[in-house]
């Protein structure tokens, strides 16, 4: 594999040469007004103090945020709140703008988030994504995402409270993408415009779904494309608050494979090993009922602790996985 490190982390100079369109953007105090009516304390949850991940999933799920859709208002100011919830962690999130043509014919632009945690040494790197959009308002009703995927970016923030306190061995990119829901195209784009072309990224860990199932079980997708991932994940799953289980990635099981269906399927078929942690849908995926009064929060928590422990492992083990050749 051939290194793409030094340009990304040092001003990503690839996404600006790829796309043209790489920035920043001012912090958005508009951003912050959902937090007035949201329903969990919120008092300490400022433009300086970080959010719990309860306060990102309600706030980014709230009706103010309108669903979310790419292109729209509501989008805007989620990406605002969420550029804010970087600065509160001392954070720098700079934008990878790209266009994309939709299922109808028009052409519309999104931005991902990016954000980088310094590792301890050089070398391999891992990234871990999470959706930030979701399908908006349709016929006056809005559609919060709030496990899809106001849980994964919440999942994510934690996986950057974790890395910020404890810093790991190897950078850390914080990769919140746009339009998954209009065909990984944030995901697609990031790997076309140079962050996902090989080099250092030993491993993607994706975030989308994480806190809705009724039997305790949160599924970690990967170790079918590279079987040295799963010691890894069993040895997570044995100390797990949640019932871990490897799955949904064999190609054999048709819809129920997984490996295509996330912000992931790109990483993989850049040829990059994947983790993707996520439950099965239920009965209000990709519904108005979506939100976060349905989240059991006991639940959300502790796969939000099991993801953590994964990243943690996953960061020790990351030379080795660079490492090891494809399953």
């Amino acid at each position: 594999m051939t290194s793409i490190r030094t340009s990304l982390f040092a001003s990503f100079t690839l996404l600006s040469a790829a796309c043209g369109q790489t920035s920043t953007e001012p912090p958005a105090q508009s951003a912050a007004a959902p937090q007035a009516t949201l329903q969990t304390d919120q008092s300490a949850c400022t433009q300086t103090v970080p959010c719990t991940p309860l306060q990102i999933l309600e706030a980014l799920s709230a009706d103010e945020m309108g669903g979310r859709q790419t292109g729209t208002e509501g989008n805007a100011k989620a990406r605002a709140f969420l550029r804010n919830r970087f600065a509160a962690r001392g954070l720098e999130a700079r934008n990878h703008e790209f266009t994309f043509e939709t299922r109808e014919g028009d052409t519309l632009t999104g931005i991902n988030l990016l954000a980088r945690i310094e590792g301890k040494t050089d070398g391999p790197f891992m990234v871990v994504t999470a959706h930030y959009d979701h399908v908006g308002t349709h016929e006056g009703q809005i559609f919060n995402g709030a496990d899809d995927n106001a849980s994964g970016v919440a999942g994510a923030f934690a996986v950057a409270d974790h890395f910020r306190a404890n810093p790991p061995e190897h950078d850390v990119v914080i990769a919140l993408l746009d339009a998954e829901e209009m065909g990984l195209q944030g995901a697609h784009a990031l790997v076309r415009d140079g962050l996902g072309a090989g080099g250092d990224i030993a491993l993607n860990v994706n975030f989308d779904m994480l806190s809705r199932n009724d039997k305790n079980e949160l599924y970690a997708a990967g170790a079918f494309h590279r079987p040295d991932l799963a010691p890894l994940l069993k040895a997570i799953a044995a100390d797990a608050p949640v019932a871990l289980k490897l799955g949904h990635d064999d190609p054999a099981l048709g819809s129920d494979d997984w490996t295509l269906q996330s912000d992931h399927g790109p990483f993989h078929q850049a040829g990059i090993p994947f983790v993707y942690f996520g439950v099965e849908d239920h009965q209000d995926y990709h519904q108005p009922t979506d939100v976060f009064e349905t989240v059991p929060q006991d639940f959300f928590l502790r796969s939000i602790e099991t993801v953590i422990m994964a990243a943690e492992m996953f960061d020790a083990e990351l030379v080795r996985i660079n490492s090891t050749p494809d399953g």
